[in-house]
Formats: C-alpha cells, sequence, structure tokens
C-alpha cells in the first residue's frame, strides 16, 4: 500500500516514473517489479461468487484457527488428554469373577483324611449295591436341577418347545417316557454283564432298543475291571445329600466313579455332558465320606453311549479334574441351601 501511494506522488509530476527506474538504487530495490496500467475488467456474464456472500468477520477467528496449523496438532498424548478430561482415566480391566473360582463357604475335601481303609478281603470282588435311603435329604440330581443356570434354563425350555412343536404335548411326554425307559433297560443290562450274565443280557439286547447302546460302548467294557459298586446308594454324612451311583470300577488300572449316559447326538467333549462332571464329583465325595464304603475314590469316567451303536465317548475326570468341579458342585449345594 505504501509502494502504490509512492508511485501515485511520483506519477502526478512528467518523467518522474521513466527517472525512477534508470536509477541503479531503483534497479535493485525493485528488480522484479513490473507495473501494468490496464484495470479489472469484470464480465458481464461471469456469475457471483457464493463466498462474497459470507459473514467474514464472524467467521474470521475460524478461518485462521484453520489456517494458523500446517500440520495437525493432534498427537498420541494430546489425544490422551482429551480422552480423560471427557470420558476420565481408564479404568483398569477387571475380568467377572466366575464361579468356579469361587471358595465354597463351607468347604469340605473331596478325599476323607478320616477314614480309614481297611485291608483286602477275599469277597472284596462282590459289588456292593447298597439300598438307596428314604430320608429328608435332597439327591444330587434334585440339586443340580433347582439351580440351573439361566441359560440352562433358557436352552432345557428351548429344546422342550421344540419337541412339543414336533410331536406335541402327548408326544413329548411319551418321548421322554421312552428316554427314561431305554436308560433303565441299558443300565440294567450293564449290571447284569459286570454280574457274569453277559449271555443273557447281550441276548436280552439284540432285538430292542438298547442293541446300539450295548455296541457303543463294547470298546469302553474292555477298560474296565475289578467292579466294586453297581447300582448302589451313598449320602454324604456331613453335607447331607444322597445320590445313586451307577458304577464305581477301574478303568484302565484307575478307581472311578463310572456314569453311563445315553444320547442321540455326539458328545465328544466334557463340556457337551453339561452338569454330569458336578454329578460324578458330588458321588466321589459322598462315596469317600459314607461310612458304607471302605474305599476312596478320586477319578471319575462319564460315558456316553449313542443309540445308533457309534463308539461311545469316554471321558476320564484325573484327580485335579474332579477337585475343580467338586469346588463347583459345592456352590451349587449351597446356592440349593440358601434357597430352601
Amino acid at each position: 500500500l505504501v509502494r502504490m501511494q509512492f508511485l501515485q506522488i511520483l506519477s502526478r509530476r512528467p518523467g518522474s516514473l521513466e527517472v525512477l527506474f534508470q536509477i541503479p538504487f531503483c534497479q535493485n530495490q525493485f528488480p522484479y517489479m513490473c507495473l501494468s496500467t490496464s484495470a479489472c475488467v469484470y464480465s458481464k456474464n461471469k456469475k457471483g461468487n457464493s463466498y462474497e456472500q459470507v459473514d467474514q468477520e464472524r467467521y474470521k477467528n475460524l478461518v485462521h484457527s484453520v489456517t494458523s496449523y500446517k500440520t495437525s496438532a493432534q498427537t498420541p498424548e494430546t489425544i490422551l488428554e482429551e480422552d480423560n478430561l471427557l470420558y476420565g482415566p481408564p479404568a483398569k480391566h477387571r475380568p467377572p469373577v466366575k464361579a468356579g473360582t469361587k471358595t465354597p463357604k463351607n468347604w469340605v475335601p473331596l478325599i476323607n483324611p478320616s477314614k480309614r481303609i481297611p485291608p483286602v478281603s477275599s469277597d472284596s470282588n462282590v459289588p456292593l449295591k447298597i439300598g438307596l435311603q428314604k430320608t429328608k435329604m435332597p439327591s444330587v440330581t434334585r440339586i443340580l436341577q433347582q439351580t440351573l443356570s439361566p441359560q440352562q434354563v433358557f436352552y432345557l425350555e428351548r429344546w422342550k418347545q421344540k419337541i412339543i412343536e414336533e410331536l406335541g404335548k402327548e408326544g413329548f411326554e411319551e418321548y421322554t417316557k421312552n428316554l427314561f425307559l431305554q436308560g433303565q433297560l441299558f443300565h440294567s443290562a450293564l449290571e447284569s454283564i459286570f454280574l457274569s450274565e453277559e449271555m443273557a443280557a447281550r441276548n436280552h439286547g439284540e432285538d430292542d432298543v438298547i442293541a446300539g447302546y450295548l455296541s457303543s460302548v463294547e470298546h469302553v467294557l474292555e477298560d474296565i475291571s475289578e467292579v466294586k459298586a453297581l447300582e448302589s446308594g451313598v449320602h454324604h454324612e456331613t453335607l447331607q445329600y444322597l445320590g445313586l451311583v451307577d458304577c464305581v470300577a477301574k478303568y484302565r488300572g484307575r478307581l472311578c466313579v463310572i456314569d453311563w449316559k445315553t444320547s442321540e447326538k455326539p458328545k465328544p467333549f466334557l463340556q457337551n455332558t453339561y452338569d454330569n462332571p458336578l454329578q460324578v464329583a458330588a458321588y466321589i465325595g459322598a462315596i469317600n465320606h459314607d461310612a458304607n464304603y471302605d474305599f476312596q475314590v478320586c477319578c471319575g469316567l462319564i460315558v456316553v453311549a449313542y443309540k445308533n451303536g457309534s463308539p461311545a465317548h469316554p471321558h476320564f475326570m484325573d484327580p485335579d479334574l474332579c477337585s475343580h468341579y467338586w469346588n463347583k458342585w459345592l456352590l451349587r449345594l449351597e446356592e440349593y441351601t440358601d434357597k430352601n
């Protein structure tokens, strides 16, 4: 602006501009300057610029703040500071406490430290079959049924509704009745096999509904020996619950509580058996604290037999796994006690 005023003053005197651009001083000061006497001509057809109507004074500060930075001012540090200001400091992640990691209030060991094991007698090869006592103590099955998680209840109800939609209510009742009957016949056939009535049991099961189940467990029966109890009642003297154990025998040389299960669908993994591991652990603890049994057990076995005769899945539970599910069982027992 100063330069333009200076040039306007000189232009009032004739010849002043020519003299000005001929002197060396001015040539050094304005080596790249050029003058134009042409005026800006606006075309009549040129459209108006929409930005001319913007209130520039109003948005002056915003434009200045945007154009004053060549690069973004955001850095990891400033982002963290902004997050802390908006949302507060980040909270440390704390995974939810699972039921299995809780400690039971009334903890009782799985193995009974005060139980004395007598020497092996000559008649110890006869399996025990103690009748189930009729008392007010709840059964293992009842306790597990009344402490199902909401998720378990949901899936159980969904399975029930699916069968009712296919078969109707009467068909569902008949279906569950047949499942229960098949389980009873299967257990009776296994009991006959273990009591050296193998031939009679096999002949009885060849043409009925349990033939497939018996074929399914043939490879498992080869690994079972020294049966100590069959369909025998047990009760925990300290925790006051009872149950009916399918079998106590050695599986591949290790004494186990064996639970026989039937299924129409494959269950290749232990988690597919739902609450069955808790049931086995409960029976192990009851046997170890029941004076009617002169031995203790520290392992379990769940055998899932299939109606179509496909090879059964044996799920072995070592002492560590049994202790894990024993703690879970104690929590379920406490939950049942609190409800009742």
